[in-house]
């Protein structure tokens, strides 16, 4: 059975800040999901981490909401990624589900959320905030 990750994260940077580290490769890369092959344009095929993780964009609606096909090692299906953004006062709150997770991966993708993608990108926005 596939597994679903939902997380919230509330990053002391605008909206804008945040939806640039998710969609520009220079950005991408300063936060260390890089060298990454990435933009904000539906159908982009995208690689992070040198094609670790790869997928597709699938639905763009600017500094709002991304929603990915995401493929990793020899996954058979594709796990869908969506991230939603929304202002609060100041800050940004990020929400983060991903659906269809495979079951032998999941423990180590939802740490995984932390340690390697929205950690280091939301210290990276809140250093330059």
């Amino acid at each position: 059975m596939k597994k679903t990750i939902k997380k919230v994260y509330k990053i002391s940077a605008t909206v804008d800040q945040v939806w640039q580290a998710l969609v520009d490769q220079k950005v991408i890369d300063e936060w260390g999901g890089g060298p990454s092959k990435m933009d904000s344009n539906v159908g982009t095929d995208f690689e992070l981490w040198n094609g670790d993780i790869n997928g597709e964009n699938i639905e763009v609606v600017s500094k709002s909401k991304l929603v990915q096909e995401w493929f990793g090692g020899d996954w058979p299906k594709p796990s869908i990624v969506t991230f939603t953004l929304k202002k609060d006062n100041s800050d940004t709150i990020l929400e983060l589900e991903q659906i269809d997770v495979p079951d032998e991966e999941f423990e180590d993708i939802k740490s995984g959320w932390d340690d390697y993608y929205m950690g280091p990108m939301k210290q990276m926005l809140e250093k330059k905030h």
